[in-house]
């Protein structure tokens, strides 16, 4: 970069590939502003960096560049109102993953009506708490559980529970294996679910693969919560997964073979159907 006015290091860094809005981000990043706040580089285009902030700015430019998420590099994301802490331990969360939030709040709402008693809700595979922690706090009165197979995972959901002042109880362990003898209201998951020769894996190469893959079709996590779920549900108990832009059909078979009723799916903002759900009645 050969000036450190604002506007020109803007436009140096997207003559190197570099999206505007990437730029832009990076840059209040590296002047330690909000990330957010793109006014104040227009009504600020002739100030100057130091020559530690544009060692900074070249060196989150660089990172970006190779494909590491904006996410990690700003060590936060926003999801469904919330500030939450990631970083290379765990999937960046996704903004079609807010459709699986709002039909689990949904479907509480709908719950809680039949009952007096304190809801139940689980998250399988809670990677950074995004899930479990949007719907405690939306519903303060459920009793939220979060598990992940991964411990560096949990460590990132509980600082975030932490922070967010919000009451999970986190369990280690693969999916049900790790809630034995335990039963719920809804049980929600955002599970790998990417087949591994898929295309979209390249632009991904930063991100945790274990929180991605799942077996030769993508079905194979999405198979055990499935199969998994009746034996750790109440009566009437709601399981909602998300899943691939092409997977609609295929989990909605595998809900109606495991004896699932009620079973539907939701499109999330782009119009794709991504979530896919439904209703355990046998009784046990």
């Amino acid at each position: 970069m050969n000036t450190l006015a604002i506007r020109h290091v803007l436009l140096d860094a997207q003559r190197t590939g570099l999206e505007r809005l990437d730029a832009q981000m990076l840059l209040l990043l590296a002047l330690g502003r909000n990330p957010n706040d793109r006014a104040w580089l227009l009504a600020h285009d002739d100030s100057l960096l130091t020559p530690d902030q544009a060692t900074r700015y070249a060196q989150t430019c660089e990172r970006r560049l190779r494909g590491e998420p904006l996410a990690y590099i700003a060590g936060h994301k926003e999801f469904f109102g919330l500030d939450l802490q990631v970083d290379a331990r765990v999937l960046v969360p996704r903004p079609d993953t807010e459709t699986l939030v709002q039909w689990a709040l949904d479907t509480l709402e709908v719950t809680a009506a039949g009952t007096s008693r304190p809801l139940r809700v689980l998250d399988l595979g809670t990677g950074s708490g995004a899930i479990a922690l949007a719907i405690q706090r939306s519903q303060p009165a459920t009793d939220t559980w979060a598990t992940d197979a991964s411990a560096d995972a949990l460590a990132v959901a509980r600082t975030n529970a932490m922070a967010l002042g919000l009451p999970i109880t986190f369990r280690e362990g693969r999916w049900w294996n790790a809630v034995p003898g335990e039963r719920f209201h809804l049980a929600v998951s955002n599970p790998p679910y990417i087949e591994p020769d898929d295309p979209h894996l390249q632009r991904l190469t930063h991100e945790p693969p274990s929180a991605l893959v799942a077996g030769p079709d993508g079905l194979t996590d999405l198979r055990d919560l499935v199969l998994g779920a009746p034996s750790h549900l109440h009566p009437e108990g709601w399981l909602l997964v998300e899943h691939g832009h092409d997977q609609a059909g295929r989990v909605r078979a595998l809900f109606r073979q495991a004896g699932f009723a009620n079973v539907s799916t939701r499109n999330d903002i782009a119009g794709i159907e991504r979530c896919t759900g439904g209703q355990w009645l046998e009784k046990p």
